[in-house]
């Protein structure tokens, strides 16, 4: 059997999900997959940051414990974007609060409300009370995420059962890195199909996108997908319908997720 240390070293070159399965195999396993030197492997380079950013202060005796604690969804950044590891692989996940994104109009009480949800992670989410034009974007600086991977950006949203003029017009969805477009395509926003929408669909040739409910309730939207390289560069991503020139209300926004698809 190698010496412990060596052992520490070994794993730190695998995964999380590996590290894991290897302290069932024994003892001296165990003893060696709970070694400071291989989690500070699977933590983000950025973590020191992190923890500082947090808005409740974590609790940890351990880099192990420091992992899982940040498997769970954190708080940071004032409580307007969340942080989690994913548990498998310790790659970054993030979601921009609604006030992270850039809204039109939703400084104006005429157009935009915020109020608390219970359901939300957040201390707010804004509500769409009624405007002709609909414009939703939020970007993030691709060095905040893991490097080299394939990544989803998701609008997280609910329509409520008041919900009007939303879906008679298909609402755009764009996605650019740098200065390039990464992505375009369009989405329905309602809850479900409806023979209005079929035949609208029919008379648009872009890629169509479709809202999706997630586990907790909430509603998303792809926005786009796109590789995180080794550069630093800006993603910009929007959901705007301006076109229609017709009033709309009822949409909840409460952010947008990016997270690992590989």
């Amino acid at each position: 059997m190698l010496p412990e240390d060596c052992l520490s070293t070994i794993l730190s070159f695998t995964s999380p999900e590996d590290a894991f399965r290897s302290s069932l195999v024994s003892s001296t396993f165990r003893s060696a997959v709970d070694s400071d030197m291989v989690w500070e492997r699977f933590l983000p380079p950025d973590y020191p940051e992190i923890v500082l950013r947090t808005v409740t202060p974590l609790k940890f005796s351990s880099k192990k414990e420091l992992f899982h604690c940040l498997c769970d969804a954190v708080l940071i950044d004032g409580g307007n974007k969340i942080f989690k590891l994913e548990k498998s692989s310790g790659k970054k996940s993030y979601i921009l609060s609604a006030k992270e994104l850039s809204i039109t109009w939703s400084s104006n009480p005429l157009y935009w409300s915020w109020i608390p949800m219970a359901e939300s992670r957040f201390s707010s989410v804004a509500v769409l009370r009624t405007t002709d034009w609909l414009e939703i974007g939020g970007n993030i600086r691709t060095q905040m995420l893991t490097p080299n991977t394939t990544y989803g950006a998701y609008l997280i949203m609910k329509i409520s059962d008041r919900a009007y003029g939303l879906d008679s017009m298909p609402s755009e969805i764009t996605m650019e890195m740098g200065n390039h477009q990464v992505s375009s395509s369009s989405v329905f926003l309602q809850h479900q199909s409806s023979k209005k929408r079929m035949e609208m669909w029919k008379l648009i040739e872009s890629n169509q996108r479709v809202l999706s409910e997630s586990e907790d309730g909430w509603m998303e939207i792809e926005l786009g997908e796109f590789f995180s390289g080794e550069n630093d560069e800006q993603l910009k991503m929007s959901l705007m319908e301006v076109k229609g020139c017709h009033l709309k209300g009822g949409l909840v926004i409460e952010g947008i997720e990016l997270r690992p698809k590989d």
